[in-house]
């Protein structure tokens, strides 16, 4: 099957200290447009979630209609609009097989998580839930590693890190460097992968960077702690925050 990667990715050359070729030239492209799809549509599910953030954190509200159905739409409509992919006509759509079967699964599993936090966050009283973007990230996550048995997290530096099941691997470490770099392009979903020394797998990094939104948990002024009780990273817009990581078998 012919399909169209939407965005640029890159890989490492094995060797070549810092060098970057087409993902192309190196690895099988439809592992590579599965995993991006599937970082896309994780890091999505946290856009989702942090445009509901003060809503899901308003403790004067008791139910706040935030479902797994309302939840599912707007993760629906984010997805297409950064990939082009409607997940409501994979059947139809210009994407591997793979991605065809796996992205309903995550759709699942990130739809379990903002079930499993239904209690929470509709709890009166209490203005931080402890459902954040990265609290529904990890959990997503996990449930579809799970589930699928297809390896995804979200990670980030040593530096950033908060919850211990987020650290980064050798391997994650060393892409996180490289998003790290200013000059790395903070738009346009670009990736870095490469192949698993055995061949039998591809790992795929999408970079996430901070947004005006983090700010508020992770920015200035460094050391106060935020409304969870973790001191502030002291970052700014467009820094590094971490990336999801898949790591997606190939046929």
């Amino acid at each position: 099957m012919e399909y169209t990667i939407r965005s640029f990715t890159i890989a490492l050359v094995a060797g070549v200290t810092g060098a970057l070729v087409p993902l192309s030239a190196l690895a099988n492209p439809e592992a590579a447009e599965t995993g991006r799809l599937l970082a896309i549509l994780l890091d999505s599910g946290r856009v989702v979630v942090g445009a509901n953030q003060a809503l899901i954190n308003d403790k004067d509200k008791g139910d706040k209609g935030f479902t797994p159905e309302v939840f599912e739409k707007q993760l629906h409509a984010k997805f297409k609009e950064r990939s082009g992919v409607d997940l409501a006509n994979l059947a139809g759509a210009n994407i591997p097989q793979q991605a065809k079967t796996l992205l309903p699964a995550l759709v699942g599993s990130s739809k379990t998580a903002v079930a499993n936090n239904q209690e929470t966050i509709n709890k009166k009283g209490t203005a931080f839930k402890g459902f954040t973007p990265a609290h529904y990230g990890t959990q997503a996550a996990a449930q579809f590693t799970e589930n699928s048995g297809v390896y995804l997290k979200q990670t980030t530096t040593d530096a950033l890190l908060r919850n211990p099941k987020n650290k980064a691997d050798d391997y994650e470490a060393t892409v996180l460097k490289k998003f790290a770099d200013a000059a790395y392009p903070r738009q346009g979903e670009k990736t870095i992968s490469e192949t698993t020394p055995d061949g039998k797998s591809l790992r795929l990094l999408l970079p996430l960077f901070y947004g005006k939104a983090c700010l508020s948990c992770h920015g200035e002024p460094k050391g106060q702690p935020d409304i969870s009780g973790y001191k502030k990273e002291g970052a700014k817009e467009g820094d590094l925050g971490g990336a999801i990581s898949v790591k997606v078998p190939m046929k």
